[in-house]
């Protein structure tokens, strides 16, 4: 019996050929009341990105798999998925060095203003030589804190460490050696990280204990010159907490790449603020990156419909059902 896959998200050409070499494919619109969850109701596996999958959606399904083009899994409930014997699959490799630059980005944009900067001169107003009102801060040399030193945190480590001789701290549930060794990283409470850090960036994923993790008193921790730097989820920060430190320069200003709220309000005093680069969610938007997550999350879906999937796995419990 040949499979069915529903895909929630287009798909290039190659990748929904490949899919259709292994399966019957359908394409849903998510957005249309309904259409997901009637669609996963006669199928076996689903792929796609960016859409709540929820317990009542697989109810009298028969998935037996499902793939997220994305590292992050925060749009499914892992314990109800592994009760139901449901392999979930993500991409988590094929991003990382993408993700890592729109990090780095953001740290040299927030810290020479250069969005700022630019719609300054745009708009007419660079008349005569520059002086201190239009000074930056420099980033080599500096302090960064980086909030969970996985893969991307520790691309991060590699470009801060080796390419602008950044000092490095880290916090991290279990040490990491290889950072340790190669960039100079050094393991530290999240206290210490803020309080000693020029820059403070998080690299978590969003999971009921990193939720907030960043709030008023972590805030009021961190220099008044310090820049916060996120790239991970939104909800990872108290947005109401940043936007009031923000204006009573508690800390210097922010680089966002993500919002708890997306896409962002257009009335949020975040998009006022001159101190603050606000990007919309492309941690890892380059054609070629997109592509090959794509390409990982259908070669992901196929092998776990086949039982031969072996890595990408979030709940990998469900193999020993």
């Amino acid at each position: 019996m040949t499979n069915r896959i529903v895909a929630y998200k287009t798909l290039p050409t190659d990748v929904a050929d490949y899919l259709r070499e292994h399966a019957e494919l359908v394409f849903v619109d998510p957005d249309a009341p309904g259409a997901l969850a009637a669609a996963l109701a006669d199928a076996d596996g689903a792929i796609g990105a960016s859409v709540k999958i929820t317990p009542a959606m697989l109810e009298g399904s028969r998935v037996k798999a499902l793939s997220t083009i994305s590292v992050g899994y925060d749009q499914f409930d892992v314990a109800d998925l592994t009760r139901r014997g449901i392999v979930l699959a993500h991409t988590p490799d094929v991003l990382t060095e993408s993700t890592a630059d729109t990090v780095f980005a953001l740290i040299l944009a927030s810290a020479r203003r250069v969005v700022e900067l630019a719609d300054w001169v745009k708009a007419g107003q660079w008349q005569a030589s520059i002086g201190p009102a239009q000074y930056g801060v420099d980033v080599q040399g500096k302090t960064l804190g980086i909030v969970g030193l996985g893969r991307i945190g520790a691309a991060v480590a590699r470009r801060a460490a080796l390419g602008f001789g950044m000092t490095v701290l880290y916090t991290n549930r279990s040490p990491n050696p290889d950072a340790e060794r190669d960039y100079g990283a050094r393991r530290v409470e999240l206290d210490a990280l803020l309080a000693a850090s020029d820059f403070v960036c998080l690299q978590v994923p969003l999971t009921p204990q990193t939720r907030h993790l960043i709030g008023a008193e972590q805030l009021a921790k961190m220099k008044r010159s310090a820049i916060l730097i996120n790239a991970s989820r939104g909800a990872t920060v108290d947005e109401p907490a940043l936007i009031a430190a923000l204006e009573a320069g508690t800390i210097r200003g922010a680089g966002l790449d993500v919002f708890e709220r997306e896409p962002v309000d257009a009335d949020s005093p975040l998009l006022r603020m001159p101190n603050v680069v606000a990007l919309p969610h492309i941690g890892s938007a380059t054609e070629e990156t997109r592509h090959a997550m794509a390409r990982c999350a259908a070669e992901n879906l196929v092998a776990a419909l086949g039982g031969t999937l072996e890595r990408n796995i979030v709940n990998r419990e469900v193999l020993a059902q």
